[in-house]
């Protein structure tokens, strides 16, 4: 029990280490180590990964909301406070993936052309302007849900983060991997996604949802889990069809997506009927 207990805090920590920049180096990464196998193992943890960045969110957000007058345009910068912490705390690894997936799934029509593009670490056009409305979708969503109750956007926030990093574990169960397998960081996490690694991944989200649905309602939750939901089925689609597969790069698009889906649903189940 104690040595099972050990390998899942191993798995938990490698997942950290792997979708943050927190400072896990030294003797405790070499206790962590690192294998295909225990990579594979960690993305049961991905939601767990969720909560670190959720609750950060969740912080910078009350933080900067509290240090600001009270004013119109205090939710809207404290989205855009809680939006830079998040990005620092993963050194913006699931935007970069959102921004290779639209330059090259944007920049061409030919899958081989499409899958180099997305090799490319420079971001074009598409990328761009991804980013830009990506971020103006989360900040102002985010404004929207603070202008109902602060505990809406916490609850949105921590929910938010741990339910959009469950949503690619499906990706990889569901399509073939197509990346590189020389270099791709993600594929030894595209060898098999188990049920088990399935259900460990769920039992995460359990909490944030279940708190969410105790401070703003079951349709609060049902709206953002509906939306990301929406979501993924019209990636798999999109990749599938486009890519027939998916990259690394798709399972951060599909993040992003999904975060924002459940905010933009969340909204949505507060409007007035």
């Amino acid at each position: 029990m104690a040595e099972r207990a050990l390998n899942l805090l191993r798995e938990y920590l490698l997942a950290v280490q792997f979708f943050t920049r927190l400072p896990i180096t030294g003797p405790l990464a070499q206790w962590v180590g690192y294998s295909p196998e225990l990579l594979r193992a960690s993305a049961a943890h991905f939601p767990g990964v969720g909560w670190l960045v959720g609750i950060a969110a969740c912080a910078s957000f009350a933080v900067v909301s509290l240090a600001l007058p009270n004013g119109l345009f205090t939710p809207m910068a404290a989205a855009v406070g809680c939006t830079i912490a998040t990005v620092l705390m993963t050194g913006g690894f699931h935007e970069d993936g959102l921004a290779d997936v639209a330059d090259g799934l944007g920049g061409s029509a030919e899958r081989e052309r499409a899958l180099e593009i997305m090799k490319d670490s420079r971001v074009g056009a598409y990328g761009a302007m991804a980013l830009v409305l990506v971020l103006l979708a989360k900040v102002s969503l985010l404004a929207v849900l603070a202008t109902h109750s602060p505990a809406a956007v916490l609850a949105a926030l921590l929910a938010g983060h741990v339910l959009s990093r469950f949503w690619p574990l499906l990706v990889v169960r569901l399509l073939p991997h197509v990346g590189d397998t020389a270099t791709s960081k993600s594929k030894p996490l595209a060898d098999s996604i188990e049920r088990k690694t399935l259900a460990i991944a769920l039992a995460w989200c359990v909490i944030p949802l279940v708190l969410a649905a105790f401070v703003q309602g079951v349709w609060f939750v049902l709206g953002g889990a509906i939306a990301g939901g929406l979501v993924l089925l019209a990636l798999l689609r999109w990749f599938k069809r486009r890519l027939q597969g998916f990259t690394g790069d798709c399972l951060g698009a599909t993040q992003q997506l999904g975060e924002i889906a459940f905010y933009l649903g969340a909204a949505i189940s507060l409007a007035p009927t």
